[in-house]
C-alpha cells in the first residue's frame, strides 16, 4: 500500500514486486543510516516453510516505514542501481528455493502447506507475477525527426497562408478565393489527422506468461470465459460457406473449449443459414480435433486448403498425411452439401419453407417472426469424434414485428449481448463479421494478455485487432487493405487513449458495454481502516450508517468473510452470490429495469463482473429467459442503444460505441500480432467498394449531426484531447468532399479561361511553395518509415482519398442531411462477400451507379482542359508555354489521382462503356461551347487592324 500522497515510481511494477507488498514512505532521511544501507525493504513471505502474511495496517504492532528523502535521487537508496538489482535477483532466487521447500513439505503432510501456497492472495512468483505485455515505443531515431518535420510544416503552412491571403489574384478573384478556402479546410483536416499520431507505440504480448499464470498443470484452466458473436443478414450476399468457415475457425481456436461460446446472429431469419449452421456443427466434430491434434494454421478449412504451400514440408508424419487427405475429402463433401442448400434456396416455395417435421419455418416472413434460439453444440453430451468436449454453438434470430425499430446490426449485437449473458455470461466478448475468420488460433490469448493483466487490465474496455484481407488483387487498386489507417493512424491512437472500434475483430469487456465507468485511477482515501466500502467495515467491526457513495466507478469487494457476504447480498435477489454490493445498493430494482430491461436473470448477470450463470438455474429456464430478452419490445423505455450496449443513431455503430466507452474513462488497446489475428474478404469491385465507403461516410455524417458529436459531447469526462481530435476527424471527413471537388475542378477552369489561382510567383513565393511540397513529402516518408508501410500502399491510399471524396463522401453528406433534417431514410446495401468466375473476376466487372458521376465528370473535364490548354499554347506561340506549366501540373495531379477510377470504369473489355462515351460527348460539347464563348484565339482588347507593310498595287 502506498502512503497518502506518495506515487510509486513507474519503473517499480508487477514485474519486480507484487502490488500488495507495502512500499516505503518517506519523510526525512535518517542520518543514522549510511547511504549504502538505504534500500527498499521487502517483507518476506515465507519463513521456515510457513507463510507469513504482511502485517495489517491497523495492527497493534505498527510497521515502521523506512524514511526516504524525496529530494534525493533514488539511486542513493539503492533503487535502480546495480547493487539493488543484484539484491533483487538474490531475493527472487531465495523465494524460488523456499517455494520448492514448501512444495516438498506439502507432499509429506497431506498438502497443507501446498494448499497455502495456492492461496490467491499470495503474490505469484516469477513468470506468473510478471506483466503479460509491454509497450514498445517507436525508436527516437524515427519519431523525433518526424515530430520536427511536423512542427516545421506547421510553420511553413503559416507562411504559405500569409502569402496567399495577402496576394490575391485580382483578375481571377473568385478562383483565388475558392482555392484559399479549400486550402484552409485541407490544413485544418490535416492538423486533426496529424496530431493524434504524435506518440505512436507498439505492444508485445507474453503468451507463455499468460499460460504460466492461469494454466497450471493438473489443474483446471483459470483463463476467463469468452463469448464470440458472429453476425450475418442475407445468405445470398453473405454465402453460408463463408459464415461456416468463420464459425469453424472459432470452434477450433486454441483456448479451453469449456470457456468458448459461439453465438451466430441471423438477422435475416433465413432457413438456409440455420441449415448451414446445423451442417457446420456436424463437420466441426471432425474438423476441431484435426486442427488441435496437428496445430494447423489457419483453422478455417477453405483458406487452409487453399494455401499454395507444400504441406508435406516439415510434416513427415504418415498419420498427418493420411488424416489430412481424409479431412479434405470430408470438407469437399461438406461443401457439396452447403452448395446444395444454396441452390435449393434460390426458389422459395409459395407457401414458404417447412422444417423436417412438417411445421412452417418461423422465419418465412423476414420482418414478422418470433425469436428463435437453437443450441447445436455444448450440451446433451455432444462431443467430437475423439470423445472430447466441443465449444458451445448457438443460433440466434431475434424477434421482429412490424412497427418496431430494430436498429439493424447494432440491435442484433445488443440482442446477442443479452442472450449470451443469460446462457453463458462470459466476462469478455469477441465480435466478428461473418466473413472474418480467425487466422491466428492464439488470437483470444493475445487479447487476454491485456484484459487479464493484473496491473492495467481492469481499465481496458476493448482490444482491437487490425483488419487484414484475403482475395485482394496484387496492386490493391482501390486501397481495400487500408494499410495507412491500420498501421499508422491506429498506432498513433494507441499511444493516447487507444484505437477506435472498427466494427469487427474486437474483444470487449462486458462491463464496459453495460455503460459502467472505468475503475478509478487513484485509490480512495483511507483514514480509519483499510476496508472498502467505508460503510461496510469488518476490520474495525463497525458499520457507518451515514454512508456516502461516490458517483464514480467502484472497486470490487474481495473479502470472502461470511459477514462480508451478508453485506454484499443486500438488496439483491436471494441466491445470487459473488456480486458487487455497491452497484446493487446504488441502483434499486426499478432503476435496474429502466437501465437493462425487465429480466431479473439478466439484471443479476450484469452484477457479476467475473461472469458465470446463476446457481441452480436449469437449461430450460435459461432458454426461456433468453427468448424473452430478444423480444422486439424488450428494449422499450430502457437505456439500450443510448447508454448500454452498441449505441444507436448511426449505421456506423462501431465509432459511436467506442466513443461512448472512451467518454466513460476507459482506454482501449491495439494488438498487432506477427501472424494476423483475423482475415476477411473485401469488395474489390469499384461500385461495391464505393457503396461500402458510402455507408461508412453516411454513419459519420449521422454522428456529426447528432447529440453524440465529439465536437460538443463528452466534455468533463475521461476523453483525452488528442483522442477527441481523432473522433472529430472521423466524423467531419465527409465534409471534405465539397472543397475537394471544388479544388479538383479549378485546374480545368483555369485551363479554359487562361486564369490561375496564384499571381506571378516571386522568389520568396517560390521558396515557400518548395518548402511546403518538401515538408509534405518528408512527412509522408517518415510516416511510412515508422509505420512499416510501403510506398505503393501509401500512394493507393492517396488516390482513393480523392476517388472516395469526390463520390461516396459527397453522396453521404447529402443523404445524411436529408435523413437528419428531412427524415428521408436511406437503406444501405450489404456488401457482397464472394466473387464468382475465377480470381479477381469482380475486379473487372463494370456496374453502373450514380456514385460514378462526380469523379467521372472531374476526370473528363480535366482531360478536356489539358487538351484545350495545350491547343491554346500551340496557337499563341512560345510565350504562352511558361504560364501553362503550372496549370498543366495542377490538372495532371487530378488525373493521376483518378487513374484507378478510370481503369475501373473501363473494365476488362476492348471497347469503352456506352455510358462513358455519352457522358464524355455531353461534357465535351458543353465545354466546347464555353470555350468558343470565351474565344481564347482573339486578343482580349478586340480586333486590331494594322498595316502589313506590303504594297499591293
Amino acid at each position: 500500500m502506498n502512503a497518502p500522497g506518495i506515487t510509486t515510481p513507474s519503473e517499480f511494477d508487477a514485474a519486480s514486486v507484487a502490488a500488495d507488498i507495502p512500499l516505503l514512505t518517506y519523510d526525512h532521511e535518517d542520518v543514522g543510516i549510511s547511504a549504502d544501507k538505504h534500500a527498499l525493504i521487502i517483507p518476506p513471505f515465507m519463513h521456515h516453510g510457513k507463510r507469513v502474511h504482511p502485517m495489517p495496517p491497523d495492527s497493534s504492532v505498527p510497521v515502521q516505514p523506512r524514511p526516504m528523502d524525496p529530494k534525493k535521487d533514488l539511486a542513493v537508496y539503492g533503487y535502480g542501481s546495480v547493487a539493488w538489482k543484484e539484491r533483487m535477483e538474490e531475493w527472487k532466487k531465495r523465494q524460488n528455493e523456499k517455494i520448492e521447500v514448501v512444495k516438498h513439505e506439502g507432499g509429506n503432510d497431506g498438502g497443507k502447506n501446498g494448499d497455502e501456497l495456492d492461496d490467491p492472495d499470495l503474490p505469484k512468483m516469477d513468470e506468473g507475477r510478471q506483466p503479460l505485455w509491454r509497450k514498445l515505443p517507436i525508436s527516437p531515431s524515427k519519431i523525433n525527426p518526424y515530430r520536427i518535420i511536423i512542427v516545421l510544416r506547421i510553420a511553413v503552412l503559416g507562411l504559405f497562408f500569409h502569402y496567399r491571403i495577402l496576394h490575391p489574384v485580382n483578375d481571377a478573384y473568385a478562383l483565388w478565393l475558392t482555392s484559399v478556402i479549400c486550402e484552409i479546410w485541407f490544413a485544418v483536416s490535416w492538423i486533426l489527422d496529424q496530431f493524434p499520431k504524435w506518440c505512436p507505440i507498439e505492444r508485445e504480448t507474453y503468451l507463455d506468461r499468460l499460460s504460466s499464470r492461469y494454466e497450471k498443470e493438473g489443474k483446471p484452466s483459470e483463463l476467463a470465459d469468452i463469448d464470440v458473436f458472429v453476425s450475418t443478414v442475407d445468405p445470398m450476399k453473405e454465402p453460408p460457406l463463408i459464415t461456416a468457415n468463420t464459425v469453424l475457425s472459432i470452434l477450433a481456436v486454441d483456448y479451453p473449449v469449456e470457456k468458448v461460446s459461439c453465438y451466430v446472429s441471423d438477422d435475416g431469419a433465413a432457413m438456409l443459414t440455420f441449415e448451414a449452421i446445423s451442417e457446420t456443427s456436424e463437420f466441426a466434430r471432425k474438423w476441431v480435433p484435426f486442427c488441435k491434434k496437428f496445430n494447423i494454421e489457419p483453422r478455417a478449412p477453405e483458406w487452409y486448403f487453399a494455401q499454395k504451400v507444400d504441406y508435406l514440408k516439415d510434416k513427415v508424419d504418415a498419420t498427418f498425411i493420411r488424416e489430412r487427405r481424409a479431412i479434405k475429402r470430408e470438407y469437399e463433401e461438406f461443401k457439396v452439401r452447403i452448395n446444395a442448400l444454396v441452390a435449393m434456396a434460390q426458389k422459395v416455395p409459395e407457401d414458404g419453407w417447412t422444417m423436417q417435421d412438417g411445421t412452417p419455418w418461423p422465419g418465412n416472413s423476414v420482418r414478422d417472426h418470433p425469436g428463435m434460439i437453437q443450441v447445436f453444440l455444448g450440451q446433451n453430451g455432444i462431443h467430437n469424434i475423439e470423445g472430447n468436449e466441443l465449444p458451445r454453438l448457438v443460433y440466434v434470430s431475434r424477434e421482429k414485428r412490424p412497427g418496431y425499430e430494430h436498429h439493424k446490426k447494432a440491435g442484433a449485437m445488443n440482442a446477442l449481448v443479452r442472450v449470451s449473458a443469460v446462457i453463458s455470461n462470459a466476462p469478455y466478448l469477441l465480435n466478428v463479421d461473418c466473413d472474418h475468420y480467425i487466422n491466428n488460433s492464439k488470437a483470444l490469448r493475445e487479447a487476454m494478455c491485456f484484459m487479464m493483466d493484473p496491473t492495467s487490465g481492469k481499465k481496458i474496455c476493448y482490444v482491437q485487432f487490425p483488419q487484414r484481407f484475403d482475395g485482394i488483387d496484387r496492386h490493391d487498386r482501390y486501397s481495400n487493405r487500408n494499410v495507412v489507417f491500420f498501421d499508422i493512424n491506429m498506432k498513433g491512437l494507441d499511444g493516447i487513449q487507444g484505437p477506435i472500434y472498427v466494427g469487427t475483430g474486437c474483444v470487449f469487456r462486458r462491463q464496459a458495454l453495460y455503460g459502467y465507468d472505468a475503475p478509478a485511477t487513484k485509490k480512495p482515501p483511507r483514514k480509519t481502516c483499510n476496508c472498502w466500502p467505508k460503510w461496510c467495515c469488518l476490520c474495525c467491526g463497525s458499520r457507518n450508517k451515514n454512508r456516502k457513495v461516490k458517483s464514480g466507478p467502484r472497486k470490487k469487494i474481495k473479502n470472502k468473510d461470511a459477514t462480508k457476504q451478508i453485506h454484499a447480498l443486500e438488496n439483491i435477489e436471494e441466491g445470487i452470490e459473488g456480486i458487487d454490493s455497491e452497484k446493487s445498493w446504488l441502483m434499486s430494482q426499478l432503476k435496474f429495469e429502466k437501465k437493462f430491461g425487465q429480466s431479473a436473470v439478466f439484471i443479476a448477470s450484469t452484477l457479476m463482473e467475473d461472469g458465470g450463470i446463476l446457481k441452480g438455474a436449469t437449461s430450460a429456464s435459461l432458454l426461456k429467459e433468453a427468448i424473452h430478452v430478444i423480444s422486439c419490445g424488450y428494449e422499450d423505455k430502457t437505456e439500450w442503444g443510448k447508454e448500454v450496449g452498441w449505441i444507436y443513431g448511426s449505421v456506423t455503430e462501431d465509432i459511436l460505441t467506442g466513443f461512448k466507452m472512451h467518454c466513460h474513462g476507459w482506454r482501449s488497446v491495439y494488438c498487432m500480432p506477427k501472424r494476423p489475428a483475423f482475415k476477411g474478404s473485401a469488395p474489390i469491385n469499384l461500385s461495391d467498394r464505393l457503396h461500402q465507403v458510402l455507408r461508412w461516410a453516411l454513419g459519420s455524417v449521422e454522428i456529426l449531426l447528432s447529440k453524440h458529436c465529439p465536437i460538443w459531447y463528452g466534455y468533463g469526462c475521461g476523453l483525452k484531447w488528442l483522442e477527441r481530435f481523432s473522433y472529430i476527424n472521423s466524423v467531419i471527413y465527409p465534409l471534405t468532399s465539397l472543397p475537394l471537388i471544388a479544388y479538383c475542378t479549378l485546374p480545368a477552369v483555369c485551363l479554359l479561361t487562361g486564369k490561375f489561382i496564384v499571381p506571378e510567383i516571386s522568389n520568396y513565393a517560390s521558396i515557400i511553395f518548395m518548402a511546403l511540397f518538401i515538408s509534405i513529402a518528408v512527412t509522408s516518408i517518415l510516416e511510412m518509415q515508422w509505420g512499416g508501410v510501403g510506398i505503393h500502399d501509401w500512394w493507393r491510399n492517396e488516390q482513393f482519398w480523392v476517388i472516395g471524396g469526390a463520390s461516396s463522401h459527397l453522396f453521404a453528406l447529402f443523404q445524411g442531411l436529408l435523413k437528419v433534417l428531412a427524415g428521408v431514410n436511406t437503406n444501405f446495401t450489404v456488401t457482397s462477400k464472394a466473387a464468382d468466375g475465377g480470381d479477381f473476376a469482380e475486379l473487372y466487372l463494370f456496374k453502373w451507379t450514380s456514385l460514378l458521376i462526380p469523379p467521372l465528370t472531374l476526370l473528363i473535364i480535366n482531360i478536356i482542359g489539358v487538351i484545350v490548354g495545350v491547343s491554346d499554347a500551340i496557337n499563341n506561340g512560345y510565350d504562352s508555354w511558361g504560364p501553362l506549366f503550372g496549370k498543366l501540373f495542377f490538372a495532371l495531379w487530378v488525373i493521376v489521382h483518378l487513374y484507378p477510377f478510370l481503369k475501373g470504369v473501363m473494365g476488362k473489355q476492348e471497347g469503352v462503356p456506352t455510358i462513358i462515351l455519352v457522358w464524355a460527348i455531353l461534357l465535351a460539347s458543353i465545354f466546347s461551347l464555353l470555350w468558343v464563348r470565351i474565344n481564347p484565339f482573339l486578343s482580349k482588347g478586340g480586333i486590331v487592324l494594322e498595316l502589313c507593310g506590303l504594297n499591293c498595287d
